[in-house]
């Protein structure tokens, strides 16, 4: 059996738990890139994560995460003050997931004017992550490679125009997935690249008509 020496030493962290503390920040800190700008956030905690959180850190790492720190961040110890100074408001539930793995948190963002945005995401050991679930579509984030989220309509098109711009900027896709909720409405791309995704170059996707959204992943 093969192991990796990251595996066994765990990734640098503020501890004390690489699953349920970096880990936890470092799939907040994702989600906080896919969500953008927000006033509160309610994290669902599902199996361990429900059962150990105050003990190992788990709530501060996940608000830490949420307030755009790395698991590496000292200030993660005290992130519930950061975000008294922010003004960004948080609570933690016990919430059962069906089929989610041990590590999991629902964490639903809500933004300026009630707008909502719920992001399932689970802590796989070793600072890896998973982001299972963005609002009503399936997602398989693991944020290891440069990724980009696009909210889109559900129309001819889209997927070709998205690829010819990464495609003009030199951008290589790695992987790609598209989920819908039902035709001609609206839909999901994931997108995994071989290179950095620069903010330019993701504005000018953001403003193809059709588009709703484009966040880059870069964590």
């Amino acid at each position: 059996m093969e192991i990796s020496l990251f595996e066994v030493t765990g990734p640098v962290m503020v501890g004390p738990s690489s699953s349920h503390t970096a880990g936890a920040a470092r799939l907040a800190l994702v989600a906080r890139e896919i969500a953008g700008a927000f006033d509160h956030v309610s994290f669902g905690l599902h199996g361990s994560f429900a059962k150990t959180y105050r003990g190992h850190g788990t709530d501060k790492a996940l608000v830490a995460g949420v307030l755009g720190l790395s698991p590496q961040d000292e200030r993660l110890r005290h992130s519930f003050e950061l975000a008294k100074e922010r003004g960004v408001t948080f609570d933690f539930y016990e919430a059962e997931l069906d089929g989610a793995h041990e590590n999991t948190v629902s964490m639903t963002f809500v933004k300026r004017g009630g707008e909502e945005i719920t992001i399932v995401a689970s802590s796989l050991g070793g600072g890896r992550i998973r982001i299972s679930r963005i609002g009503d579509y399936p997602a398989e984030i693991t944020a290891e490679a440069p990724t980009l989220v696009v909210v889109q309509r559900d129309q001819r098109g889209m997927v070709s125009e998205i690829s010819r711009i990464l495609s003009a900027h030199g951008i290589n896709i790695g992987m790609m997935r598209l989920t819908r909720t039902a035709r001609g409405e609206v839909a999901l791309c994931v997108l995994e690249t071989d290179s950095a995704l620069e903010p330019a170059m993701v504005q000018e996707i953001a403003r193809v008509p059709g588009v709703l959204s484009a966040r880059a992943i870069c964590v």
